[in-house]
């Protein structure tokens, strides 16, 4: 029987790698507005200050809230496909819509359909990766990572490669928006898996789904840390070369792009390694607690080669995959509804990207980017809080999934 299953996903590898292309383009989406030259070049378009697109960033988290609780549900009833190709296209309106935005309201409608694009491409490629590479679902997870890190990696040359052509940046998000339709051509043609099916042949709704799952103490705060984990990485992508430049005095804090990106690219190839060693659910405290004391250290230096480093050390252990296991390790303890559960964490994850990058664009205006570093800070101190708590009562969470 297992051979059986293993033969028929290593079938659907090509499948698989055309569903992780996605998240290339969706590494260009979640961190372009976080660019410094990105920021100044949009105010200038929309004739408004450049923390105003730190506003605009915070809306791709209120279109994923939004649409999980519905994306989740028609992942599971009407397919991983359907799902995915919903993603693709809503993506591809939002990198025309703020490439064409005349103002900061269009863009910011263009935004929330990039976060909705973000939660079907979430709960249609996920757990169809997950499906496809099971029973390896960390690493089907952390490959998601691994395709989003290496477009933030290549993003700074990209937008070095626009200007020495004298070309607008935009160039990038047309760009973008071509390519991922040519991908959902892809999608729309290659072999999916087969989907599991309820008990009673029905797939439920959302809140069905709620009503049946039994949410233990512990599996909430392992939710919750889709929420802190979200908010290290996303304050850092989206305030932090503002800190290197105002702070720190760096002439070019787009380098900070760079060696976050390769610290990310570092901790999804070597957590890929040790997570078939060890428990997934160790990385959850492990990862955050390095986030917590290299924030401590930038905050108190401030100077371009801490910031440099930092960005490497944050982008290995706060971006290097912590949401990404924490989904894996949530699909596990929910098996019957992973389309629904991804939804929930992912939740979690998009009510922090709105509230903590809403809340950031003020905080940064008000009180400066130094700030920012500290609300960091106490939030990734409450992640690592969170994870103790779950790995202390992680064996009772699966003694009671395998009864």
């Amino acid at each position: 029987m297992s051979t059986a299953v293993s033969k028929t996903g290593r079938k659907l590898y090509p499948s698989a790698f055309i569903l992780y292309l996605n998240y290339f383009i969706h590494g260009i989406g979640c961190s372009i507005l976080g660019q410094q030259v990105m920021k100044e070049a949009l105010a200038a378009q929309w004739g408004t200050a450049d923390d105003a697109v730190t506003l605009v960033a915070a809306a791709l988290g209120l279109g994923r809230l939004i649409t999980l609780p519905f994306s989740g549900p028609i992942s599971d009833k009407m397919g991983r496909r359907v799902s995915s190709l919903i993603g693709i296209f809503s993506y591809a309106v939002f990198f025309f819509g703020v490439a064409y935005s005349p103002n900061m309201q269009v863009a910011y409608a263009a935004a929330i359909l990039g976060g909705a694009a973000n939660s079907f491409l979430d709960t249609g490629v996920i757990p169809a990766c997950v499906e496809i590479l099971e029973p390896r679902s960390g690493l089907a997870t952390m490959l998601t990572k691994f395709f989003i890190s290496i477009s933030q990696l290549l993003l700074p040359f990209m937008l070095g490669f626009v200007a020495a052509a004298n070309m607008s940046y935009n160039t990038i998000l047309i760009a973008a928006a071509a390519v991922i339709l040519v991908i959902g051509v892809l999608t729309f043609k290659i072999p999916m898996p087969a989907q599991e099916k309820a008990a009673d042949g029905k797939n439920e709704s959302f809140i069905q789904n709620l009503k049946h799952a039994k949410f233990a103490l512990e599996s909430v705060a392992l939710i919750a840390i889709g929420f802190t984990c979200t908010a290290t990485f996303q304050l850092w992508l989206n305030c932090a070369q503002k800190f290197g430049t105002e702070i720190a005095g760096m002439k070019d804090a787009s380098i900070m792009q760079t060696w976050y990106s390769a610290g990310t690219i570092v901790a999804i190839l070597l957590t890929s390694v040790l997570v078939t060693k060890f428990k997934q659910v160790r990385f959850l405290v492990i990862y955050p607690a390095i986030a917590t004391m290299m924030l401590i250290i930038v905050y108190i230096v401030r100077t371009p080669m801490i910031c440099q480093i930092g960005s490497f050390v944050i982008g290995y252990s706060a971006a290097g995959g912590v949401l990404q296991l924490a989904t894996a390790t949530v699909n596990d303890l929910f098996p019957k509804i992973k389309g629904t559960i991804t939804s929930i964490i992912m939740i979690a994850s998009s009510l922090s990207n709105y509230t903590i990058l809403s809340a950031a664009g003020k905080v940064s205006a008000s009180s400066g980017p130094q700030a920012v570093i500290t609300m960091n800070i106490i939030i990734t101190v409450i992640g690592v809080i969170l994870a103790l708590f779950v790995n202390m009562r992680y064996g009772k969470l699966v003694d009671k999934v395998e009864n």
